[in-house]
């Protein structure tokens, strides 16, 4: 089987630092590569793959800007292009490529990551039925589309070290924007009296100026700016508990699988896909509000943090997430 993996190209795949998409994305084509399966991967072409790699440009988008239509349209075709060389295009760049779908004689899945938008539900609507939807967790699927499977985003657990004994900080980890609550996190801590470490590429400046520098001291509240994977294993594992105040309907949440990985308890509130990855009061607590986090926060030393590990190996492994996509690429395949 000979699969074609189109990536952004706002980040590099994998990310440097910031990049779901890319980094899911990177972890199922290497995942594919050791099944022996023949990868193409187009992606920008710092990119870093076992797989066979074609690119149209070198730097990604978010690092050097330039005009993302221009690029987009280069980067998509190029792919559509070759189409007749693949078995299946497996997309997981949103919803521009699906108007080749029909131009191609090669079946395409898209893994749909969210929806930044109601308007481009109507694009997705007019290919139902001759495209494959695959969603990232129940709780993301549109009632109006049709989908062919569920599969849960897999994590390189190798980068994930379980630590048995953490540190006595809080974490806060994601981008730094209203939706994702990261003031919620501030005052959970500081209700607590207990030290909060923020991680976060920031995508509100005027949030992070108003809401979130005031607080920070160096001491109880710490931002460690845009983390990368270097880090982003012992950030993670050393910590006490992942805050997780998320104010939106959440479509999966990397973070949360991440922490777990190592072994660490996940406090969120219970909106989208958390109730889907976290198991409450084994792995972590879901809950309403920054008082029942308190609360929560209070009562996390009594989660087995084996059980955290666990749970993320059982369910948002590389493995899983690779031999689950496989299973769907095989349907789609034998239909065509």
């Amino acid at each position: 089987m000979k699969i074609a993996v189109l990536s952004p190209i706002v980040w590099r795949t994998p990310p440097r630092h910031y990049g779901p998409w890319e980094q899911v994305t990177s972890v199922l084509t290497e995942g594919l590569v050791k099944k022996g399966i023949d990868v193409t991967l187009f992606a920008t072409g710092d990119s870093i793959t076992h797989a066979k790699l074609s690119s149209v440009r070198t730097h990604p988008l978010g690092e050097k800007p330039a005009d993302f239509k221009v690029w987009e349209c280069l980067h998509i075709s190029a792919l559509m292009e070759r189409a007749e060389e693949f078995d299946l295009i497996h997309n997981h760049y949103d919803f521009l490529p699906l108007t080749y779908s029909r131009l191609i004689p090669t079946p395409m899945l898209t893994t749909i990551h969210g929806f930044s938008s109601p308007d481009i539900v109507p694009v997705y609507k007019k290919y139902n039925d001759t495209s494959n939807y695959v969603s990232i967790s129940n709780s993301d699927r549109h009632p109006e589309l049709l989908y062919l499977d569920t599969v849960y985003n897999g994590i390189d657990e190798s980068l994930f070290p379980f630590e048995e004994m953490p540190g006595e900080y809080l974490l806060s980890f994601g981008r730094i924007h209203p939706e994702k609550g990261t003031h919620l996190a501030i005052q959970i801590a500081k209700k607590l009296n207990m030290q909060l470490v923020i991680c976060g590429l920031i995508q509100d400046q005027r949030y992070f100026t108003e809401k979130i520098e005031p607080y920070i001291n160096n001491s109880s509240i710490i931002y460690k700016g845009n983390v990368g994977p270097a880090d982003r294993g012992r950030l993670l594992g050393n910590a006490e508990a992942l805050l997780h105040p998320v104010l939106f309907d959440e479509p999966f949440g990397l973070s949360i699988a991440e922490a777990m990985m190592c072994g660490t308890p996940v406090i969120a509130f219970n909106r989208g896909a958390m109730k889907e990855l976290i198991h409450d009061k084994k792995t972590g607590f879901l809950v309403n509000n920054a008082d029942e986090a308190v609360t929560a926060a209070r009562h996390v030393k009594y989660i087995n943090r084996y059980d955290c590990r666990r749970h993320s190996m059982a369910n948002f492994s590389q493995e899983q997430m690779v031999l689950h996509y496989i299973e769907v690429y095989k349907r789609i395949v034998a239909q065509s």
